[in-house]
C-alpha cells in the first residue's frame, strides 16, 4: 500500500515539475538549398522543451515574411512509411489548416487533401531537416519535399513573448 502511495506522489510531483520546467524557445533556421529557399526561405520554430529534454514543435513562423502555421503533434503511421529510404526524421506533425497553415500545406504538397511535416531532432546550434508528406484523394500517402535548414540563432524574448509579438494580426493569435 505504501509503495502505491509513494509512486502516486512521485508521478504527481513529476507532472507538476514538468509543467513548471517546460521551456518555450524560438529557434531560427535559414534555408540550406535552393528547393528549401524557394518554398520557405527561412523559418522560426516555436518549440517547447519538457522536463526530460523532449522537444515539441508548436508553431512555424516565416523569418522573411509575415506568415505562420500551427502544428499539432501526431499523425497516421502511413506518414512515416511514405518517407524516402534513409530518412531519419520521426516527429510527425499535422499542419493545421487555418490561416497561413493552409497556404503552407499547399506550397509543400500541392494537390494533397491533408499534409504533415516530419521533423528530425530540433536543437539549437544544429542543422534541421523537415520532410513534407501528403495524403491525396485516392488515399495514398506520398512524400512531397525535403527541406534542409542551417541553424541561425535564437530569438531573445521576454517571458511569454514571441517573435510575432510586434505583429499579432499578421501571425494570428499569440
Amino acid at each position: 500500500m505504501r509503495r502505491h502511495i509513494l509512486i502516486s506522489a512521485l508521478v504527481a510531483a513529476s507532472a507538476t515539475a514538468g509543467a513548471a520546467a517546460a521551456d518555450t524557445r524560438f529557434l531560427a533556421f535559414d534555408a540550406r538549398d535552393r528547393t528549401t529557399q524557394a518554398l520557405t526561405r527561412g523559418v522560426t520554430l516555436e518549440v517547447e522543451r519538457g522536463l526530460f529534454g523532449a522537444v515539441a514543435v508548436r508553431n512555424l513562423f516565416s523569418s522573411t515574411s509575415r506568415g505562420s502555421a500551427r502544428f499539432e503533434r501526431g499523425g497516421p503511421d502511413a506518414v512515416r512509411r511514405a518517407l524516402p529510404a534513409g530518412a531519419s526524421e520521426s516527429g510527425v506533425y499535422s499542419i493545421v489548416q487555418e490561416g497561413d497553415g493552409r497556404g503552407l500545406a499547399r506550397a509543400l504538397c500541392p494537390g494533397a487533401d491533408e499534409s504533415w511535416v516530419v521533423i528530425g531532432r530540433v536543437k539549437a546550434g544544429r542543422p534541421m531537416t523537415m520532410q513534407a508528406v501528403g495524403r491525396w484523394s485516392d488515399g495514398q500517402y506520398r512524400h512531397c519535399v525535403q527541406l534542409n535548414y542551417d541553424y541561425r540563432g535564437e530569438w531573445a524574448t521576454q517571458q511569454g513573448a514571441g517573435p510575432a509579438r510586434d505583429a499579432p494580426l499578421a501571425y494570428g493569435p499569440n
